[in-house]
């Protein structure tokens, strides 16, 4: 797989994951307690026996920096690599990426190097296990030029998607974004019977999705990108090239989530806690990687936890109830505290027994949970403070009082990273 070359869009801000990414890239923003959304795309990439990857970046880049430096090392004698690339200052101005496939253009010296034959575009924002080589033999029996994940999915579920129609032979001819009405996916419906030909059963499904993930002939990305300038793969490039080229399906009936609101954040964390996750974690076939933090074993003193994902490194104490949450990296988590249906992303440091001293002695509430917190439906990021008592549970709430250090998104509430909540403080 040495001839072809894999490249992550980092994307943009981020702006509707935010406060998740205030501080961090949104490829950086954790999932299920000890990844990384970054992770989930490169670790398809190396099980898939695609290890030369180019990861394009420009904001809040640092912790990402970190991670894939900490992380992805291949020995010298594999040749595999996964580098950044970070939107840079040049002798010609600042080159910020202004789109997809401008972040694309602007490394196209990349896509020139030697021995590169096929070109693999992913987003750095998905969560989902694939076979890249099984994408690569339906590119090259189909001769395409450039072939896109396709997922079925119903009238309903399309009018968030953009929609391609096929011809017989699997041919993408047209395309159409988000259709809203029954006139508008009868013009791009696909044939449940085409569909079953493949080995996929419809289910009543006759549309097919784009997945963002596209696999270019090196030569023929170069010549979109050259002769166009375009910007963005999935409204421009893409539409021309249906015009100009073969562009040809390959079919994905897997898991699969795009992770790019916060509401889509928090409903992905917690459908991995249930027993029958519809996207499970532990794949011996195909693992999922990340950074191995050497951490201590979870310690559990009388609590009761069901249905929940906890990390390692963590305290929890007696008393304590955990129902349907996930529990990230060093969570202290105090007597008597309730958590339910609830993301806590943990913490990126240990406090010694003297800095908890310190804490309570200055009137400041130590990095985790305090004691007798209740906390339901809601995401807390990492570092935050939470005191003794304290409750949050938006069930009955339509927006947040004003000057509130919460943030609520589309019915969630999220506790911003580094946020603290003095003993007795209530949000119901």
């Amino acid at each position: 797989m040495s001839n072809v070359l894999t490249f992550i869009l980092g994307g943009g801000k981020g702006t509707r994951l935010f406060p998740l990414t205030q501080y961090r890239s949104k490829p950086a923003v954790p999932l299920a307690g000890k990844y990384r959304l970054i992770d989930i795309p490169i670790s398809n990439c190396i099980n898939s026996g695609m290890n030369r990857v180019y990861l394009l970046t420009q904001f809040n880049s640092v912790s990402l920096h970190r991670h894939i430096r900490q992380t992805y090392r291949f020995d010298r004698f594999d040749g595999g690599f996964v580098e950044i690339l970070a939107a840079q200052q040049t002798m010609e101005g600042m080159e910020l990426y202004e789109g997809t496939a401008d972040a694309v253009r602007k490394n196209i010296r990349y896509l020139q190097q030697k021995g590169i034959e096929y070109v693999l575009i992913l987003s750095g924002d998905q969560l989902y296990r694939m076979n890249y080589q099984e994408m690569l033999q339906t590119h090259i029996d189909t001769k395409a030029d450039a072939t896109i994940g396709a997922l079925p999915v119903t009238r309903q579920q399309a009018k968030g998607f953009g929609i391609m129609r096929l011809d017989d032979e699997g041919r993408v001819r047209g395309f159409l974004e988000k259709p809203q009405t029954d006139e508008e996916m009868d013009i791009v419906r696909t044939e449940p019977s085409w569909i079953e030909s493949r080995g996929i059963p419809a289910k009543g499904r006759d549309c097919l999705g784009s997945m963002g993930i596209y696999l270019f002939d090196r030569d023929v990305l170069l010549d979109l990108l050259m002769k166009s300038d375009y910007r963005d793969f999935g409204k421009e490039v893409f539409p021309m090239s249906i015009r100009t080229h073969n562009v040809q399906v390959h079919l994905f009936d897997g898991y699969w989530e795009d992770i790019g609101t916060i509401r889509a954040f928090y409903d992905a964390n917690i459908d991995l806690c249930r027993h029958d996750a519809p996207f499970q974690l532990l794949d011996e076939s195909a693992p999922i990687f990340t950074h191995a933090r050497m951490l201590p074993p979870t310690r559990c003193d009388g609590a009761q936890i069901t249905q929940s994902l906890i990390s390692d490194g963590c305290f929890i104490e007696p008393g304590a109830v955990i129902e349907n949450s996930v529990i990230g990296l060093r969570c202290r988590i105090g007597k008597n505290v309730t958590i339910r249906n609830s993301v806590l992303m943990g913490a990126d440091y240990f406090q010694s027994d003297d800095e908890i001293a310190a804490d309570h002695a200055a009137g400041t509430p130590p990095v985790g949970i305090g004691e007798g917190s209740f906390i339901n439906g809601s995401i807390v990021d990492k570092n935050c403070r939470i005191g003794k008592n304290v409750r949050i549970c938006p069930k009955s709430l339509d927006k947040l009082p004003e000057g509130s250090p919460l943030v609520m998104e589309e019915g969630v509430i999220v506790v911003p990273k580094d946020c603290a909540l003095v003993d007795g403080w209530s949000l119901t």
